[in-house]
């Protein structure tokens, strides 16, 4: 479960720096940005859960690449 929820996690950062890109490039509405973040939201929540549930953190799901560094950033935790 462990491997899943960290190519979740890393899905879910991806997802997010896209939306803020394109926000950042005016592509999106204002309805669309709404919808984003209120999904995004909803999306970090289920993970938070689910971490819990399994009885991991965020940390635990950083897989350390070797010279590469850790898999995902480290801002979130």
């Amino acid at each position: 479960m462990k491997l899943v929820l960290t190519i979740v996690e890393l899905l879910r950062q991806l997802m997010e720096r896209q939306v803020l890109r394109r926000v950042d490039q005016g592509d999106l509405d204002d309805e669309q940005v709404e919808d984003l973040g209120t999904s995004l939201m909803h999306l970090e929540e289920a993970m938070d859960e689910l971490t819990e549930q399994f009885g991991l953190t965020l940390g635990d799901l950083n897989l350390e690449l070797g010279p590469l560094g850790p898999l995902l950033p480290r801002d979130r935790w």
